[in-house]
């Protein structure tokens, strides 16, 4: 279901439908960062949440139900867990209730995932990795499984302790961001980790007297985990450090109502997908309207518009594949193979050789 109704009630000015409509599309935009899709039927229940014809706790119901009379036998397909782990965001949201600690966190995880993960509200026995793609495949070093208590004690004390006072906004801006930066890091969980962040560090913020009822985590969600993985990771030998320049934008236009430009693109080590030449417009241009023309013509417009945004992000000869792909626009792994096979059988990209299995590129003709 589209998200724009919810959206829409953001801008309500009564206030009890402006919370909630906040709530759903925040709640569902986060289920992005796993690439999770809701259905329409959560839609069409966290509406009528909103307009007061139930509560949160009859859509946690009706969401069970219809879940134990439709039951979903792909494994693969997590449509449950988004649509459950949605209603309970937006639970959580909703309510004022918090207590700054590490169990307050704990019991966030618990809350989203009970019935969806074993190990709700647990903390994990084991080391992780995780290959980023904003890191070209390098993962962040998480924290070891056999100091993760420690740690998330000691952070939150270290917090607990720092004063506000005095500060300015740009310096409450960097410190935020250090905090949630380390706080992420740390990886308590097994999964479900980037969601349980957003939802406490949004109810922290409140404590801290900011009103963050807008749309920036329901549409920025990606760049707001590419952002932490930026904040945590470092390869000094080629000159790259951690930083929390990006995180700080996009916290900016949370806390501030900033309009910073959110774009992955930009965070990526390689620096590969940055514009660092103006276009020669009288070559350029006329390319550029032929290929975009041609593309609407031949396929659907919702199509025509992701083979238009990776051509933008990956411009001339850069090579991707389809995890590029899913975190560009969003979309699962099957949609991501057959708009590469579409897109290969109309020789708009090709194959690539030389750099793993399932690289492609976008042919010469069509720059």
């Amino acid at each position: 279901m589209n998200n724009d109704p919810f959206k829409e009630y953001i801008k309500e000015s009564e206030p009890a439908k402006r919370d909630k409509g906040y709530a759903w599309h925040t709640a569902i935009g986060l289920q992005a960062v796993d690439g999770l899709k809701t259905s329409e039927y959560l839609g069409h229940t966290a509406i009528r949440n909103i307009e007061g014809e139930i509560t949160l706790e009859e859509a946690n119901a009706l969401l069970q139900t219809y879940y134990e009379e439709n039951p979903i036998r792909d494994a693969s397909d997590r449509t449950e867990e988004a649509d459950k782990v949605s209603a309970r965001i937006a639970a959580l949201l909703s309510e004022r209730a918090f207590s700054f600690t590490p169990n307050e966190y704990l019991s966030i995880h618990r809350k989203l995932f009970t019935g969806i993960y074993s190990h709700a509200g647990g903390i994990r026995d084991y080391n992780i990795t995780k290959r980023e793609w904003v890191l070209d495949g390098a993962t962040v070093f998480y924290g070891s499984a056999t100091e993760l208590r420690a740690t998330l004690e000691y952070d939150f004390s270290e917090e607990n302790k720092f004063s506000y006072r005095n500060l300015s906004m740009d310096e409450i801006i960097h410190h935020l961001a250090v905090f949630v930066a380390r706080l992420w890091q740390i990886h308590a969980f097994g999964e479900g980790n980037t969601r349980t962040t957003a939802v406490f560090f949004i109810k922290y913020l409140r404590t801290l007297g900011f009103d963050v009822t807008n749309d920036i985590f329901a549409e920025n969600v990606w760049y707001f985990r590419n952002s932490l993985v930026r904040a945590n990771y470092n390869d000094l030998k080629n000159g790259i450090h951690e930083t929390t320049e990006f995180l700080e934008a996009f916290l900016r236009n949370l806390i501030l109502n900033e309009d910073h430009p959110l774009q992955n693109w930009t965070l990526h080590i390689s620096g590969a997908f940055n514009k660092t030449e103006k276009p020669d417009i009288g070559t350029s241009k006329p390319d550029i309207d032929a290929f975009k023309a041609d593309i609407e013509n031949v396929f659907q417009p919702k199509t025509a518009s992701h083979i238009l945004r990776l051509r933008e992000v990956f411009q001339g000869q850069t090579i991707f594949g389809r995890s590029d792909v899913m975190k560009v626009i969003d979309i699962k792994a099957s949609r991501a193979s057959e708009l590469l096979r579409e897109m290969t059988e109309r020789e708009i990209i090709e194959p690539v050789s030389g750099h793993g299995k399932g690289k492609y590129r976008f042919r010469p003709q069509a720059d």
